[in-house]
């Protein structure tokens, strides 16, 4: 359609470019004015203005003009008809609004990028926007794209496969790249693209097949979530201890404040000057009601039930747990 318009355009162009020169070379040599002269009177008649002629013209002149004129208005009508058809077109209000898109999306910094907008893409969207996290969807699917696009919801249309759509979506600057598309091969070759784009970039994928898992391990990914292996080891563990998985089941972890029960911390919102203390000196529990459940290392390794003895590194955090009005004092007592 939009290669349809271009042509048309420059067809009308053409035919405008065509009349005026015709114009001006019938003036100049059929009535025997100056160029000036020539081409003023070619203005006057193809615009309709109906300012007065340079000469009183012959009859035959008038013919000429008059052929001139109705000649004209129809090329002039084309061109205008072709002209606003392409600026009114669908396609390059959309092309606009994702000018406006890709703009918000080069502003931004520590991003998280989301490949496909699909059942898992949509409930890390959720989860993202519960938090508060600034992020990128990239979806193949147009109308998916125009349906679900707002001053919130920022998409990149094109497959996450193409190094050049990853690059739209600010890769390079990004901190989690979340793979949640369908095809465990697509996800592979994402990885592997982000991974060489941006070495220190946080990558969780999705996979269908087991024998994915390694592979995107591999390939680059940091975590690698089985959404069916999941599902079937929580329902078989309803059986097997259905009171401890429906208690976790409500330690929820979501962004409204009268739910969430699980909270994690960064050590310079813990020591926020600086200083590696010990639990006990922080005494989290007595300041905000909230108790540590967990510690991960800046190594990445995960301590449960840390003694209060247990030194808080720099670049470690802290996981604590608490009822919803515990959590809230924990956030305001750290300022997150």
């Amino acid at each position: 359609m939009i290669k349809l318009l271009r042509s048309n355009i420059v067809g009308a162009l053409l035919l405008l470019v065509l009349v005026f020169l015709i114009g001006v070379i019938g003036f100049r040599f059929f009535s025997g004015y100056s160029w000036v002269d020539a081409w003023y009177m070619t203005v006057i008649s193809i615009t309709t203005v109906g300012f007065k002629e340079v000469e009183p013209l012959s009859n035959t002149e008038k013919v000429f003009t008059s052929v001139l004129i109705l000649t004209s208005i129809f090329i002039v009508g084309y061109a205008i008809k072709v002209i606003t058809e392409y600026i009114l077109s669908s396609n390059n209000i959309g092309n606009l609004k994702q000018k406006k898109v890709q703009k918000k999306i080069d502003s931004l910094s520590g991003q998280v990028i989301v490949c496909g907008y699909g059942r898992n893409g949509r409930q890390a969207v959720e989860k993202l926007m519960a938090y508060n996290k600034s992020f990128v969807v990239i979806e193949d699917n147009k109308d998916v794209v125009e349906r679900f696009t707002t001053e919130d919801m920022l998409f990149v249309h094109g497959n996450a496969v193409e190094d050049e759509i990853l690059i739209r979506a600010g890769i390079e600057k990004a901190s989690v790249l979340i793979c949640a598309l369908p095809s465990d091969a697509d996800n592979l070759f994402v990885v592997l693209s982000a991974r060489q784009i941006n070495k220190d970039l946080k990558i969780i994928s999705r996979a269908t097949e087991e024998a994915s898992y390694k592979k995107l391990k591999l390939a680059g990914a940091d975590n690698v979530i089985l959404p069916d292996r999941i599902g079937g080891e929580h329902m078989a563990s309803l059986v097997v201890v259905p009171d401890l998985v429906e208690f976790l089941d409500n330690l929820s972890v979501t962004g409204e404040k009268e739910s969430i029960n699980v909270k994690q911390v960064d050590f310079e919102k813990i020591c926020k000057d600086g200083r590696e203390q010990s639990i006990r000196e922080l005494d989290i529990r007595k300041k905000t009601g909230c108790s540590v459940i967990g510690y991960k290392t800046p190594e990445g390794e995960y301590i449960v039930n840390p003694e209060p003895s247990m030194i808080i590194k720099k670049q470690s955090k802290l996981i604590l747990i608490g009822r919803p009005d515990q959590i809230e004092s924990l956030k305001t007592y750290f300022k997150d």
